[in-house]
C-alpha cells in the first residue's frame, strides 16, 4: 500500500458538510466515515459542520471536538431546521459564506472534499479550489436541478434551472474526482460533459460496525413499541417526496383489519406529514410513526422489521440513490421495493432474489404482494435475509466500500506518493 508523504500528511484535508455525526442524517454519517478513515491513514482532516441538528435545530453539538483523530469544528447560525424554506435558505447561505472565508485563510490547505449538504456547497468549495490552487473532490449524493425539475418544483427551462445547471457543470469541471452512487447516476453525470475519466461509482455503505441482526425475542425495540407477535413492514430513513410512500400507505388502509400486520415508519423529512395524515384520517392502528433513531440504536430498530420497504420515485432513477437497502441487508432482512425498473434496487433484486417489487400507484397489486410476503414461510424469509447479508459482507460492506472510496479520494486529491 502506498505511504503518505510527510509533506503531504502535514497538509490539511478540508471537509465541508452541514450535517455530521452525531446528527442522524445519512449524508453526515457517511462523510464522517470517510473523515475518520482518512485520519486513520495519517492525513490531517478538518471538518466544518453546523452546530445544530439538521432535523431538530434545538439539538446542539459541541463547537469543537476531536473525533477519532478528526478535527471537527461546528459553525453557529448555519442550521435552523427544515420547517421553513426561508430559514433553511438563511442557514445554508450562512454556512456557505463561513466555509468560503475559512477555506480562504486555512493554512497548509492540501485539498477539499464536499458532498451535497448543503446543495450549493460545491460552488464555494470549487471557487476555493481555484483561488487556493488545490484539488477538490465531489461526492454526488443526489443531482440537481434534476430532482427539482422531476418533482415539479421548477421548470426545466426556467432561469433558476439554467443557473443551477451552470453551477452544476462548474462543479463537475473543477472537481478532480467525482463520486456517483450507482451506474444510473454516473450516466446522468457523463451526459453533462467529458467527465467519464474522473467519475467513480461507489455505492454508500451500511454502518455495519454498529448494525447487527437481532432475533425478535432479544429486541427491546419490539417490546417497547408493542410489536411482539406482529409481522413488521418497516420504512426507515428520510421521508422525502422523492421516495413516495402513498401506494404502501393505501395498502395499509386496505389491510387495516389484519391484526397481525404492522407498518412502521421510522425517520423524518417532509414526507412524514403524509404518514401522520393517513394515521389520523383513517384512524389506523396498524401504522406506527417514529422519529429518527440514534446511530447506536439502529441495530434494534432495523432488526425489529420482518421485511424492509425501500422506495424510489418513478422518475428518480440516477437522481437519488435509495441507500436504505443496505441497512436492511446488514440486519439480514428481505426487501420490498416500491419503484421503477430498471434501477439500482431492481437490479439487485432481479439478480439476487432477495425481495419483491411493486409499482407506484397499483394498490391492489401491492396488497396482494404484501399478503404473499405475509404468507411466506419464516424459513424462506430467513434464507433470503441470510443471502442479503452474505452479499453485503462479500461485496458491499463498510470496510470494502469505504476503503475503496478513500483509496480513490487519495488518488484524486494527490494525497499519496505515486512511487
Amino acid at each position: 500500500m502506498p505511504k503518505t508523504d510527510q509533506a503531504t500528511a502535514d497538509k490539511i484535508l478540508l471537509i465541508f458538510s452541514q450535517t455530521f455525526v452525531p446528527d442522524p442524517a445519512a449524508v453526515g454519517q457517511h462523510v464522517a466515515d470517510v473523515a475518520v478513515e482518512m485520519a486513520r491513514r495519517g492525513h490531517r482532516v478538518r471538518v466544518y459542520a453546523a452546530a445544530r441538528g439538521y432535523e431538530d435545530p434545538t439539538q446542539r453539538y459541541p463547537r469543537r471536538e476531536n473525533m477519532a483523530g478528526v478535527d471537527v469544528r461546528r459553525l453557529a447560525f448555519t442550521s435552523f431546521g427544515k420547517k421553513n424554506l426561508l430559514i433553511r435558505i438563511v442557514g445554508t447561505a450562512s454556512f456557505l459564506i463561513q466555509c468560503f472565508f475559512i477555506g480562504l485563510f486555512t493554512r497548509r490547505l492540501g485539498g477539499i472534499f464536499f458532498s451535497t449538504s448543503p446543495p450549493m456547497i460545491g460552488f464555494a468549495a470549487c471557487s476555493l479550489g481555484i483561488l487556493r490552487r488545490v484539488p477538490v473532490a465531489y461526492w454526488a449524493m443526489d443531482l440537481n436541478p434534476d430532482q427539482l425539475i422531476v418533482m415539479g418544483k421548477i421548470k426545466a427551462h426556467s432561469l433558476r434551472a439554467r443557473l443551477l445547471e451552470a453551477v452544476n457543470r462548474f462543479i463537475l469541471r473543477r472537481s478532480a474526482v467525482i463520486f456517483a452512487l450507482d451506474r444510473f447516476m454516473a450516466e446522468r453525470l457523463k451526459k453533462r460533459g467529458d467527465f467519464a475519466a474522473k467519475i467513480k461509482v461507489d455505492p454508500p455503505w451500511p454502518h455495519d460496525s454498529v448494525i447487527e441482526p437481532l432475533e425478535h425475542r432479544d429486541n427491546p425495540f419490539r417490546i417497547h413499541h408493542q410489536l411482539e407477535g406482529k409481522f413488521v413492514i418497516m420504512y426507515s430513513g428520510n421521508h422525502s417526496p422523492a421516495n413516495p410512500l402513498k401506494t404502501v400507505l393505501d395498502a395499509a388502509v386496505e389491510l387495516r383489519e389484519d391484526a397481525s400486520l404492522r407498518f412502521v415508519f421510522v425517520g423524518g423529512g417532509l414526507g412524514k406529514k403524509e404518514v401522520a395524515s393517513y394515521i389520523a384520517q383513517h384512524q389506523l392502528t396498524n401504522v406506527l410513526a417514529l422519529p429518527y433513531q440514534p446511530l447506536a440504536e439502529l441495530k434494534y430498530s432495523l432488526s425489529a422489521a420482518d421485511i424492509h420497504l425501500v422506495s424510489l420515485g418513478e422518475n428518480m432513477v440516477g437522481i437519488i440513490h435509495p441507500c436504505k437497502i443496505y441497512g436492511a441487508m446488514a440486519v439480514g432482512r428481505p426487501i420490498l421495493f416500491l419503484g421503477p425498473q430498471p434501477s439500482h434496487i431492481s437490479d439487485i433484486l432481479q439478480h439476487e432474489q432477495i425481495g419483491w417489487h411493486i409499482a407506484h400507484g397499483n394498490v391492489a397489486a401491492a396488497v396482494e404482494v404484501i399478503k404473499t410476503i405475509r404468507n411466506t414461510p419464516q424459513a424462506e424469509l430467513a434464507r433470503m435475509g441470510r443471502k442479503a447479508q452474505r452479499l453485503l459482507k462479500e461485496t458491499l460492506s463498510q470496510e470494502i466500500l469505504c476503503g475503496r472510496f478513500c483509496d480513490e479520494l487519495e488518488r484524486g486529491l494527490a494525497l499519496r506518493e505515486t512511487g
